[in-house]
């Protein structure tokens, strides 16, 4: 293959530093069905148009693709995430834009931004500078309407969970005993407890409730591991939403709603294909959380990837101890995929805040700091050794870094035996990212990894997280409190405890306490709750004071996203 360069037009792209939104919104756009029969070999038949520049892959043609050889696929993730930034998914557009440019067929896979970060604190997720995914307003808002419809197929089931209990509730559910909870894709604290069905008796039974965020949605997580519409029916079925009195599960099947769920997500489930700024393809589809669900982008969406590239580059959410482990320990236990190469993005600013330098003074440099905070940094390159990955760290580079700094990380990442590089794609694009892409095809071009995974699946529950606390967390122990202790143990009774943990924590520490930084060693992972999400083939253990709703902060990112007095979108980042 030849490699692709940008187009002439691209070089009138606003300087880097100027707003994410200015420089998509002037980025030239290829139509999606050219570039997806040209890059990809998708035929336009097979592709379902929203616009001229987004598209799905039509189920007929993914199953066509079974069988087919599959490329190689690189795994990227991060440090534990500060407010300074690590630049996690502008790494993964960037190197895959710059495997492209050295003479690869690469895909970038990524999760769907949802509104909640939007217009909350994190603000998007398609990139940032010169390594975006097009069109950003688009992708960063409705796009094509995916998680829609994961809301409304949840919904549903709770609205059918209700009606059955108006009705004479035949099944006996006990409504003390109700664990599905409603979504909405948005931040939203007032909606995490509540009471519905009051009113009297036309209006329902009265019971507690609460709303998560949809992308803590279990529908969310089997839409992301489901692998065709069968399995994903399969699975809808299984999902337990109550108990009766004898605690014995009820199942979605149970009140006969999985069938109508599956029609709602039928096409939702083809994943979407869009373009970066360079006009290398990307497949973003699905969205859950990597702090309180498993962080990864669909089974469907990934496998059609491997099926039609060389190469294909996938992102998991927040740091590797949060979004690579599930990405290994759920994902890839669940499907038989393995990364044949891992990339660990850091930031200098980010490992000076790790150290406890204040975000005013990050860009006053500070070798020291850096080194401080360079503990961070190699726990998680340890960490991916313990899966058989030694990464490829790549060093996001940003204005005022200097070199003293970085030649901090790279000492310490030839102590510790890792490739490290200078990445520059967030000003130059694929261009600043080729040193990375030439890094990550020497990983490819070598000796395949023996990826292994944490723990085996016959571990009780308990020992599940405590493996996952003490391996990779630092942790000297866990604390399970009474109901999560309880709950373990009937969910092993149930026949389910062979299920891997999905740990819920905060994205910003090691332990449950978002202010302890760097990476600290002897804490005790405090577990409070535990919830069964059968369907999508996983226990969540809930830990500290994470909340699978979250809340506004003090000054929202929505307080700046207005339309301008031409009806163009603004503040947007």
């Amino acid at each position: 293959m030849t490699p692709h360069a940008a187009l002439p037009t691209a070089r009138a792209l606003p300087p880097p530093g100027a707003p994410d939104i200015e420089i998509a919104r002037a980025a030239p756009m290829r139509p999606i069905l050219d570039l997806a029969e040209e890059r990809l070999g998708i035929p336009a038949a097979a592709l379902v148009p929203y616009g001229h520049h987004k598209a799905k892959i039509g189920h007929a043609f993914l199953t066509g693709l079974t069988g087919r050889p599959e490329g190689k696929l690189v795994l990227v993730t991060a440090i534990t995430p500060t407010p300074a930034g690590e630049g996690k998914t502008t790494t993964s557009v960037g190197l895959n834009d710059g495997l492209n440019r050295i003479g690869l067929r690469s895909t970038v896979c990524l999760r769907e931004p949802s509104l909640g970060p939007c217009f909350g604190m994190k603000g998007g997720a398609a990139g940032g500078g010169r390594s975006q995914v097009l069109p950003m307003e688009d992708i960063n808002l409705h796009f094509n309407g995916d998680f829609h419809a994961i809301t409304s197929a949840h919904n549903l089931l709770s609205a059918m969970l209700d009606n059955h209990l108006h009705w004479g509730n035949a099944l006996g559910i006990d409504p003390r005993r109700v664990t599905w909870r409603r979504v909405i894709d948005m931040n939203d604290r007032a909606l995490r407890n509540l009471v519905v069905g009051l009113g009297g008796a036309g209006h329902g039974v009265p019971r507690q409730d609460g709303f998560d965020i949809t992308v803590a949605s279990e529908v969310m997580a089997i839409f992301c591991l489901a692998d065709g519409l069968g399995d994903l029916r399969d699975r809808l079925a299984r999902m337990i939403v109550g108990r009766r009195a004898d605690k014995s599960p009820v199942t979605a099947a149970d009140l006969g709603a999985d069938g109508a769920m599956a029609v709602l997500l039928k096409d939702a489930l083809q994943p979407n294909l869009v373009q970066s700024i360079d006009h290398s393809p990307a497949m973003i589809h699905g969205g859950p959380f990597a702090n309180i669900a498993h962080g990864c982008n669909s089974v469907m969406a990934t496998r059609a990837a491997l099926a039609l590239s060389d190469v294909v580059v996938t992102e998991a959410g927040f740091g590797a101890d949060l979004g690579a482990e599930k990405f290994l320990d759920i994902k890839c236990r669940q499907t038989g995929l393995r990364p044949d190469a891992a990339v660990l993005v850091c930031t200098l600013r980010a490992l000076k805040m790790q150290a406890g330098v204040p975000k005013d003074a990050l860009a006053t440099p500070d070798p020291e700091a850096v080194r401080r905070g360079a503990v961070n940094l190699a726990r998680h390159i340890g960490n991916l050794g313990q899966f058989g990955l030694s990464p490829v760290v790549s060093i996001n580079d940003f204005a005022g870094d200097t070199e003293a700094e970085r030649r901090v990380v790279f000492d310490l990442c030839a102590e510790l035996g890792v490739t490290a590089v200078l990445a520059r794609h967030w000003a130059e694009g694929g261009a600043g990212a080729e040193d990375l892409a030439r890094a990550v095809k020497a990983k490819l071009d070598g000796p395949t990894p023996a990826v292994e995974l944490l723990y085996p699946d016959d571990l009780p529950l308990a020992d599940k997280i405590r493996t996952v606390a003490t391996r990779l967390y630092g942790a000297a122990d866990i604390a399970l409190e009474g109901p999560a202790a309880r709950a373990l143990k009937e969910f092993e009774a149930l026949g389910y405890g062979h299920l891997p943990v999905c740990i819920a924590k905060t994205q910003y520490s090691f332990s449950a306490d978002p202010t302890r930084l760097g990476a600290p060693s002897g804490h005790v992972l405090p577990v409070r709750e535990a919830r069964l999400s059968a369907g999508a083939g996983f226990v969540v253990a809930i830990c500290g004071d994470i909340m699978t709703m979250p809340g506004l902060p003090r000054q929202p990112a929505a307080l700046s996203i207005g339309l301008d007095a031409d009806g163009r979108i603004v503040g947007l980042s």
